[in-house]
Formats: C-alpha cells, sequence, structure tokens
C-alpha cells in the first residue's frame, strides 16, 4: 500500500480495524490476497464516503467490506478444496491438470486475520476446512453465518447492516446454520516435540519416522492439482516409491489459518507452503500448497540462504 494511504488510514481511524475486517473478508471470500484488496477497496470507498454524524466507524466499514466481497463474488465458481473437487487417489496414480489459483482456498498469515487476544476462540474459524465449508453457502447467509456466529454481532445489528429484517437474518442464519457441513475439531494446543520431529523426519526424509507422526486415516492434499490421499497407508506408499524428490528440504516455522505451517525450500529456493492440523497429538491433515509466490505473503525469504537449521 502506497504510504500516502496508509497515514490516510491511520488518520481516519481504520487501522485499528484492518485486522478483524481482513478477518471478516477472508472468511467471505477465501483467499488472503482477495482480502485485503477487499479492505483496500473498504478503506477507500470510505475515506470518501465515512460521516461520524451518520453512525459509528465500525458498522460502517463492516456494511462496505460487505458490500465488496459481495461484488467480488457475483462470479458462477467457488474456491474448494482438494477434497471438495475429486475423489481420494490411489497410489500411484497421476497428479492431472493443475487448476487455477482462483479455484482454491488459500492460506493466510494467522497475524493477518486474528487478534492474539481471541486467537483461541476465533482460530477455529479460519481453519481451511472451515473457510472452504464457507464458500458451499451463498454469499449473503455465508455473510449472515459469519457475522452471528463468529464475530458476534446481534441479529438487530446484522440486519442492519444488510439493509434487510431481523426475521430474515434469523431465517438466513437458520438455513445456513442447516447447510454448513460439519469439520473436525483440531488441537488447540500443538506440542512442539511433534513439530520438531515432522521437520527432522522430513530434512532426512525418514519415511518411516514420518509416517509415524500421521494419524492413520491422515489426509494429505498438494494444490494446485486436485490429488490427494487418504490414510497413513496410502501416504506411506506414495512417499516410499516417490523416489525421495524432496530429501534436502529445509523448513521454516510460521503460522497459517490457526495451524502450524512451514516454508519449505528445495534446492535452497522457495518451494512450498506446508499447513498442517493436529489432531490427538499426530498429524490430521497436511496441506501442500505448491506456490513459492505466497512466501513474500507470509514475510517468508524467497531463498534459504542463510537461514539457521530446522532439524530437531
Amino acid at each position: 500500500m502506497p504510504s500516502q494511504e496508509r497515514a490516510a488510514d491511520h488518520a481516519h481511524g481504520f487501522e485499528p480495524h484492518r485486522a478483524e475486517l481482513t478477518g471478516y473478508c477472508y472468511r467471505m471470500l477465501g483467499s488472503g490476497f482477495e482480502a485485503e484488496d477487499a479492505v483496500q477497496e473498504t478503506f477507500v470507498k470510505a475515506l470518501r464516503t465515512y460521516d461520524p454524524a451518520r453512525g459509528q466507524l465500525r458498522p460502517w466499514l463492516f456494511r462496505l467490506a460487505t458490500n465488496v466481497c459481495l461484488d467480488m463474488l457475483r462470479g458462477p465458481q467457488r474456491r474448494a478444496r482438494a477434497m471438495d473437487l475429486a475423489p481420494a487417489a490411489v497410489p500411484g496414480a497421476e497428479l492431472g491438470v493443475p487448476l487455477p489459483e482462483s479455484r482454491w482456498v488459500q492460506p493466510v498469515p494467522d497475524a493477518r486475520v486474528l487478534d492474539p487476544a481471541d486467537l483461541v476462540v476465533t482460530r477455529e474459524t479460519v481453519r481451511l476446512a472451515f473457510v472452504a465449508a464457507l464458500q458451499l453457502l451463498p454469499p449473503r447467509q455465508r455473510a449472515v453465518l459469519v457475522l452471528r456466529d463468529v464475530l458476534r454481532w446481534s441479529a438487530a445489528e446484522t440486519a442492519g447492516l444488510l439493509g434487510t429484517s431481523v426475521a430474515a437474518v434469523n431465517s438466513a442464519l437458520q438455513r445456513a446454520r442447516a447447510a454448513l457441513p460439519a469439520t473436525r475439531e483440531t488441537d488447540t494446543e500443538v506440542d512442539e516435540a511433534l513439530l520438531d520431529r515432522y521437520v527432522s523426519a522430513f530434512e532426512r526424509y525418514d519415511v518411516a519416522a514420518l509416517v509415524s507422526l500421521l494419524r492413520a486415516d491422515a489426509i494429505s492434499s498438494m494444490p494446485p492439482f486436485t490429488w490427494w490421499l487418504r490414510g497413513r497407508e496410502s501416504i506411506h506408499a506414495v512417499l516410499s516409491a516417490s523416489g525421495a524428490p524432496c530429501a534436502g528440504s529445509r523448513f521454516v516455522r510460521t503460522r497459517a489459518n490457526g495451524c502450524p505451517a512451514f516454508g519449505q525450500y528445495l534446492n535452497g529456493e522457495a518451494f512450498a507452503l506446508v499447513v498442517m492440523e493436529v489432531e490427538g497429538g499426530l498429524i490430521a491433515e497436511q496441506t501442500t500448497y505448491l506456490d513459492p509466490g505466497l512466501f513474500p505473503f507470509f514475510g517468508l525469504p524467497m531463498s534459504s540462504e542463510g537461514l539457521p537449521r530446522t532439524d530437531g
């Protein structure tokens, strides 16, 4: 963002609302990049239109952000995860044709969407599975559910923001709750030793040690491909037969979607962003985004040169 725009945001008191608005737009849109674009457009519109005499700033910003998101969601396609697009692959199956970035629910850094004071309460609502489930809802139902159940707006506040009635909001919320698929609960606290063992096993490409850290029903996916695996045995078979293409990888810790994540470097260069979900002290899901373009978004260098060793 140009420095003069950032200064204007500070001058008008917008900046303290950035993380909350970005989190809202991310849940609506399924992309961190698009969420930040939506928030910036919201701020630009607010600079032109906000009048303190017409109401409080926060509802005004959310009203603008909602309209921006609804405009951005007018296209027919929705963002999804591999599990929403294809059945589980069998070991040995081809990866297939990569899909464009616009088809995928994208990861987002925790720092851009979560208030540290509310982290335990809200991080479940930015998990990839939850955000993907939200994309199944019609956009206005999605807005109602996020405003009411995630951000805890009252029915009257939500009705005022959307320009509708309390009865319509309650009806939309009921339909959204009924349509929202269930998602599994993950561990609220992740054992750091588990992550250290994962990094050490992967950097040594010790398949037996790596697979021992997975739940029996673990899921592994690799956007932009719809190819994905379910089950420890399938993952073991693929890793064992792959010829160790990622041997010697380096990992750098970060956080994404309320979960532990890693920047993966191969041959010294940015290679993939790995997002993990942990359940019962074991890795339940691993999403490997083969997109080095995510690294700057997460504040990660494009090269591993000079980075400390991460193996445990």
